[in-house]
């Protein structure tokens, strides 16, 4: 029942976060031409929704997502190359704090062009989690995925760059 109750958090994280992102692009779209009251008053509107809803879905998805990798024991090769286009999403969802911050400030404005690739970036990201997790695709077999996955695997590659690691 517990791991039920997870994975209702976990999709609930997953769409909430989901949204803020999508939605913070066409936000900055807002910023151009504005000065005084309505700029303040979109920045306020900004910050609100990526504090109170967007990175709450974060954490809620990160967190539940872990303790369900726990629970579960979810150690499959599909797994890791959704967690990595987790890690991408959690970089987008940096870049986006980061463009807040700078957005507002005195004569600043968000190209178009750069809302339309991030918005397709992000939406290629979020397809691409949904696509791996509800298809779990069978990636071993491959000479080249079995030998990055074998046990050891990450002390060979990293042999050659750090000096202490043997």
């Amino acid at each position: 029942m517990i791991v039920v109750l997870l994975k209702i958090v976990h999709v609930v994280g997953i769409a909430t976060w989901s949204a803020g992102l999508l939605v913070m692009p066409f936000l900055f779209l807002q910023r151009r031409d504005l000065e005084g009251y309505r700029l303040h008053d979109l920045h306020n509107f900004t910050r609100f929704l990526y504090i109170t809803f967007a990175s709450p879905g974060a954490y809620l998805a990160v967190a539940s997502g872990i303790t369900l990798i726990f629970l579960q024991a979810t150690f499959v090769p599909w797994f890791s190359i959704k967690l990595a286009l987790v890690a991408m999403l959690v970089v987008i969802h940096l870049l986006v704090g980061l463009a807040i911050m700078r957005l507002f400030e005195p004569e600043q404005s968000y190209p178009r062009l750069r809302a339309i690739a991030v918005s397709i970036v992000t939406i290629g990201i979020i397809g691409a989690i949904l696509a791996t997790v509800l298809g779990k695709p069978d990636i071993a077999g491959h000479a080249a995925v079995e030998d990055f996955f074998a046990p050891g695997a990450l002390a060979e590659m990293l042999s050659g760059i750090t000096a202490w690691w043997k």
